[in-house]
């Protein structure tokens, strides 16, 4: 199982360093994706989810920001809290990694066939509801 995480994680790093994108970069969007439409949280809760520090994120959201991959506005209902939400650019940037990422679990599942893929999607999907019990989805829901 790890030889098989390795070479998915390797396939991962590759793809982030084709779209220019760093762990903690991907990390972020993905987790902004993952809170669903309109793809929007509060700092407090992205530093949280991510577990650092919010000054540390305030760092990374500043390049990000200046990178056209989110935005920082102001809540209607009070102006004193803000939202952090995806750019169109961010999530093209995020979906073209994902894209990435599948093509590359394509390729490593090639091998079997049609029955077992279907076999071993069960087995999966058993495995990622148990977890998704104590956490955050493992992976957002792609329109």
């Amino acid at each position: 199982m790890q030889k098989l995480v390795s070479h998915l994680r390797h396939r991962k790093e590759a793809a982030l360093a084709r779209h220019g994108l760093k762990l903690w970069e991907y990390e972020i969007l993905w987790r902004l994706r993952s809170a669903g439409r309109p793809y929007r949280m509060a700092p407090t809760r992205l530093a949280q989810g991510l577990g650092v520090h919010p000054a540390t994120l305030t760092h990374r959201l500043d390049r990000m920001q200046a990178a056209g991959l989110i935005t920082r506005e102001h809540t209607t209902e009070d102006r004193r809290s803000l939202l952090v939400g995806l750019t169109p650019r961010g999530a093209q940037t995020w979906a073209a990694v994902i894209d990435d990422q599948r093509e590359a679990e394509a390729a490593l599942l090639a091998p079997l066939a049609k029955e077992e893929l279907g076999h071993l999607a069960a087995l999966l999907r058993t495995v990622a509801l148990a977890i998704e019990e104590h956490g955050p989805p493992l992976m957002p829901d792609v329109d």
